[in-house]
């Protein structure tokens, strides 16, 4: 039973990962129908941002994460700007490609300015076990750190989602695009302001890895992006509560197969579930079948 709840604590911290860089992607898709698949390497890129803000700046954990976040922001509203907004009215197949195009230069841009090689995280906080149940449980303190941040900024993204002003105008932009626009929603700015937050939850995911993990690369942002865009479609891509329960959900079932099983199948069992979820209920665990009139 300890190792069960020993697993279950890891799955947690590596679903909050997930969680994080899968509300970017399911709340793009939820604005704009986009499978913004750059979104991976926005990771990648906070991660950087904060390792240099620690490394040059020598600032903090908190103050790296906002520089990162807020970077992020940028970039996000930028690559939306000059990358997808021209192709909005373009078949979904033609900023498909693009985002993949994004996310190579991205990451080829990153190895060109900070070498190919992995780099060491600073090592922001002191590390500490807690030991539970006469030690048969072991917390790490990171894993906390993680664990905190993340609701913090799941509770504050509800709260802009919910009561503001720009979260308002992004629901009614989610429902209806033309009717929003018609009832004098500025479209544009909803939509920048979307990838502008995702990508900040993108950079938090991955200044956390850094803490967590404490190495970084340009490349480390394809996989943890691969599997979150799963866990946005194993909950309902296009949900924000479905984004949760499925970077939670697909953490904690990779952790339980490592656990009991092997590392090497974590990987296999990730996408065996998506195929799984397309197959049996292709809209998600929390999403609704829609029937389009023809």
């Amino acid at each position: 039973m300890s190792t069960f709840i020993q697993q279950l604590i890891n799955g947690i911290t590596l679903g909050s990962v997930y969680a994080l860089i899968s509300l970017g992607y399911t709340m793009v898709y939820g604005i704009i129908k986009l499978i913004n698949f750059a979104h991976g390497d926005i990771f990648m890129v906070g991660a950087y941002i904060a390792f240099l803000s620690v490394t040059y700046l020598k600032l903090g954990l908190i103050p790296s994460l906002i520089v990162s976040m807020a970077f992020c922001s940028i970039l996000g509203m930028l690559i939306e700007k000059f990358a997808y907004k021209p192709l909005r009215n373009s078949p979904r197949i033609s900023a498909l490609i693009t985002a993949i195009g994004v996310s190579l230069l991205l990451e080829n841009l990153m190895q060109i300015i900070m070498g190919a090689d992995s780099r060491v995280f600073p090592r922001l906080v002191a590390e500490k076990n807690y030991h539970l149940f006469q030690g048969r449980i072991v917390v790490n303190n990171k894993q906390i750190y993680l664990l905190i941040i993340t609701v913090l900024l799941m509770i504050i993204l509800n709260f802009i989602v919910k009561k503001t002003k720009i979260g308002k105008a992004m629901r009614a932009v989610s429902q209806d695009m033309d009717a929003a626009r018609l009832m004098g929603i500025n479209v544009d700015t909803t939509i920048s302001y979307t990838f502008a937050i995702g990508s900040a939850l993108a950079a938090a995911a991955g200044v956390l890895v850094g803490l967590y993990y404490n190495t970084i690369n340009p490349l480390m942002g394809v996989l943890p992006g691969l599997k979150a865009f799963i866990a946005a479609v194993f909950g309902g891509i296009g949900i924000i509560p479905g984004a949760m329960l499925g970077g939670f959900s697909l953490g904690i079932i990779e952790t339980l197969v490592s656990g009991y099983g092997s590392s090497m199948y974590k990987d296999a069992v990730a996408f065996a579930l998506l195929i799984l979820i397309l197959i049996i209920k292709p809209s998600g665990l929390l999403g609704k079948n829609i029937k389009e009139k023809v």
